[in-house]
């Protein structure tokens, strides 16, 4: 199994610039790589909420953190943010909130969770494998226009129809119920591959995706995440692939810049100013650190702050 690696942590230091009283929020938890880092940074007053909603990683914080009365970890996915924080309190008092989106290397690695082609398990691919439809579940009901289309959207891939037609002919005679299957399908109905991928690399991306709702509870977390900033806070983002970080790159430009209607206006609401000011540009991991850890090679950073209103 590969060691959890946390992605650009030295930047999301930098970017989150932790106050030693602060109060922070590390939203996609995982095995608690940032959150280590953040902790180490923060005096006997500061505060740590870990949210995610894999129980596993929910499970694993608790043993690894149970001596740190620093740290609450709370099970619920990002886009639940604003509601997880209420909860404890720190409406409007964080000073730092970090997503970083994606799947983690645990997920990955652990072939029962079914993320990975690289080894055979079950089709699942649920971050909360607890509730909602595994992949599996989805693509023994899914009609083949609505397979195409996730695979095209969310996976940008070329071949779609080829490989919802191939799914859809493989289920008639029997389950795909492994991740090997799905693979093996995928891998047959590409006429084509992109140098270094495995040709089912897309499908699965956009069927995790789906299954997930990922670019939902990123659409749902980032305006909870300014929200619950105080003045000065930072919201940090790692994005993993362009779906993602587009997202992210639009919606802390539209708030940086307020509500276009009342430009050059000499007098514009509090509820139309801008909220965020953007703090550098993307920052990616450099040759030494995918050197280290390959999985970061797609990684992004950006860094926004929150402006009085």
């Amino acid at each position: 199994m590969v060691a959890h690696t946390p992605v650009l942590l030295d930047e999301v230091l930098a970017g989150l610039a932790v106050k030693a009283d602060g109060r922070y929020c590390d939203a996609t938890f995982g095995r608690g790589g940032h959150a280590a880092a953040i902790l180490g940074q923060l005096g006997p007053a500061g505060r740590l909420c870990g949210i995610d909603r894999d129980p596993d990683a929910i499970a694993a914080g608790r043993e690894r953190f149970a001596a740190e009365p620093r740290l609450t970890l709370v099970r619920g996915a990002f886009g639940q943010l604003e509601e997880r924080v209420r909860a404890a309190g720190w409406e409007g008092e964080l000073q730092g909130v970090l997503l970083d989106l994606g799947v983690s290397s645990p997920q990955l690695d652990e072939a029962g969770r079914g993320f990975s082609f690289m080894q055979d398990g079950p089709l699942d691919m649920r971050m909360d494998n607890e509730s909602g439809l595994s992949a599996a579940q989805w693509l023994a009901r899914a009609g083949e226009r609505e397979i195409a289309d996730v695979l095209f959207k969310l996976g940008e891939e070329k071949f779609s129809r080829r490989i919802a037609r191939a799914i859809v002919a493989a289920r008639a005679e029997t389950p795909i119920g492994t991740t090997r299957q799905l693979a093996d399908i995928a891998a047959g109905a590409v006429p084509t591959r992109e140098p270094g991928k495995h040709p089912a690399t897309r499908t699965f991306q956009a069927i995790r995706i789906y299954v997930n709702r990922e670019l939902e509870e990123v659409e749902a977390a980032l305006p909870q995440a300014v929200s619950l900033l105080a003045p000065g806070g930072r919201l940090c983002v790692i994005s993993f692939h362009s779906l993602e970080d587009r997202l992210v790159k639009r919606f802390m430009r539209r708030e940086a810049q307020g509500d276009p209607i009342y430009a050059e206006l000499p007098h514009v609401p509090p509820h139309a100013r801008p909220r965020l000011q953007l703090i550098g540009g993307a920052v990616m991991p450099g040759d030494a650190e995918i050197a280290r850890n390959p999985r970061a090679r797609s990684a992004v950073l950006r860094v926004a702050e929150r402006i009085a209103a």
